[in-house]
């Protein structure tokens, strides 16, 4: 770690919602001491889920190998930091990378690793206009490549913008500038394209990891791919679904557990899709949680607007080998192969606090695997097309409606996090995201005086 060169250095954390934060510094303060101490820069009160103002004393520091120059200032760089209390002494149980650390300290002591990918698809507009007041609510949405916003005849339809090429394709400029950044930042980009939706939704795969690396690096994504489009005269927006009728922005994470070497969701003698035993039960732990798990992995209201049939997004708990309509899908594109062996858990949303989701489907498959929970049989059929009736004969379940009945979930359902989530930040998040569910609620939209006003 080299820090010459910068004059200022960005403090970065996560809030409980898994907003990024940062605070400026000048170099000559970082020394040796700084990273056994950390700095008492963080009135915590002042930040969404940390604590209370007779209590907000907080103290930020810094993780050494998170260093990086900012490609965009040549005098400043970053730092993502842990949060403490008690003069530095303790760690802050609600701070969300801790969850992720200590998964990983639980998989350490089984003799296990994990390896993380994140798919995070989001949107880029030309324009996104908001305003919510007491009389007047106004959203508006500018994108070259839509066909309402297109004067040259060149566009993209709903749900029909999968792969395109250049001049259709307006976002291809943005998606290699933003690798390219993401590249100096330490985030190696493997794939980048556009995705189904029109307007502007791209797709950004970067190299998978450990949880805590893995979250940090989608975090360092977001803060770049919306630093670079404001640059660019450009808004990037990571909301569930920005777009009536058009597909909605997801976050599939894959993942598999490791002993060494050794992939052990891989059996080649698999019954099914050359999966292990241990992978059947991690699925099992997966499915048996998944209307818990929505609160963390589709914890805004617009999520669930996302989460509705025709727009593949998952709205059935079930399982199956390359299948998209199933919550979980199980990649097949090479067989034989125990390096690629994974599961693509396919519900979550980009609004999601990357710490705290990829650490509690962790747990949840974990709890599969120690209550021996079998998944029942895959579906290897379209889920969208079969009636209830059939739904019901597979034993296929659905994930809640909204996020008030995710939030009822998690909290009857959350002692398979116990073993790494502190109660007390469980109980802070479920505070967190009921308020702001129910500040949502209280606010009439667009789409309500659309129907409602001539009744």
């Amino acid at each position: 770690m080299d820090i010459s060169g910068a004059e200022w250095v960005a403090l970065q954390f996560t809030d409980l919602g898994g907003a990024f934060h940062e605070v400026h510094v000048r170099s000559s303060i970082i020394d040796e001491d700084v990273f056994e101490e950390g700095l008492g820069k963080l009135d915590g009160s002042s930040v969404r889920g940390f604590g209370r103002i007779e209590e907000s004393d907080f103290v930020l520091k810094p993780v050494a190998d998170t260093w990086v120059k900012f490609p965009w200032r040549e005098d400043a760089g970053r730092f993502i930091c842990t949060v403490h209390v008690h003069g530095g002494k303790d760690r802050l149980q609600r701070d969300p990378r801790l969850a992720a650390e200590r998964v990983e300290e639980h998989l350490r002591s089984q003799g296990l690793r994990s390896l993380v990918a994140a798919e995070p698809e989001f949107f880029v507009f030309n324009s996104m206009v908001v305003r919510v007041e007491q009389g007047l609510q106004v959203y508006r949405i500018g994108s070259e490549e839509a066909p309402w916003s297109s004067n040259r005849g060149v566009f993209l339809r709903p749900k029909e913008a999968y792969y395109p090429t250049p001049p259709f394709d307006r976002t291809l400029d943005y998606r290699l500038k933003l690798a390219g950044v993401l590249s100096k930042l330490g985030v190696e980009v493997l794939v980048t394209h556009h995705e189904v939706a029109s307007a502007g939704q791209i797709e950004v795969n970067f190299k998978p990891g450990g949880i805590v690396q893995t979250a940090d690096n989608l975090q360092t994504l977001k803060y770049a791919a919306r630093i670079l489009a404001y640059q660019d005269g450009l808004t990037a927006t990571f909301m569930p679904k920005p777009l009536a009728g058009d597909n909605g922005s997801g976050l599939h994470v894959h993942i598999s557990l490791w002993r060494g070497d050794e992939n052990i969701f891989y059996d080649g003698d698999g019954s099914y899709a050359e999966l292990s035993q241990y992978a059947r039960y991690f699925i099992g732990g997966l499915l048996e949680h998944a209307r818990s798990l929505a609160a963390i992995a589709n914890p805004t209201t617009n999520s669930y607007r996302r989460l509705v049939p025709g727009f593949e997004a998952p709205v059935y708990v079930a399982w199956g080998k390359s299948n998209r309509s199933a919550m979980i899908r199980i990649p097949f594109y090479h067989g034989s192969k125990p390096q690629s062996r994974r599961i693509e858990l396919r519900s979550p949303d980009p609004s999601a606090n990357p710490y705290l989701l990829f650490s509690a489907a962790i747990m949840a498959g974990l709890d599969g695997v120690r209550r021996s929970i079998e998944p029942g049989d895959p579906v290897d059929r379209n889920l969208y097309s079969l009636s209830p009736e059939e739904r019901r004969r597979l034993g296929v379940g659905e994930l809640p409606r909204s996020l008030w009945e995710a939030l009822d979930e998690l909290e009857s359902d959350h002692s398979w996090l116990r073993p790494v989530f502190p109660e007390e930040m469980i109980e802070a998040y479920i505070e967190l995201k009921r308020d702001e569910a129910r500040r949502i609620a209280g606010t009439p939209s667009p789409i309500e005086a659309y129907y409602y006003a001539g009744i």
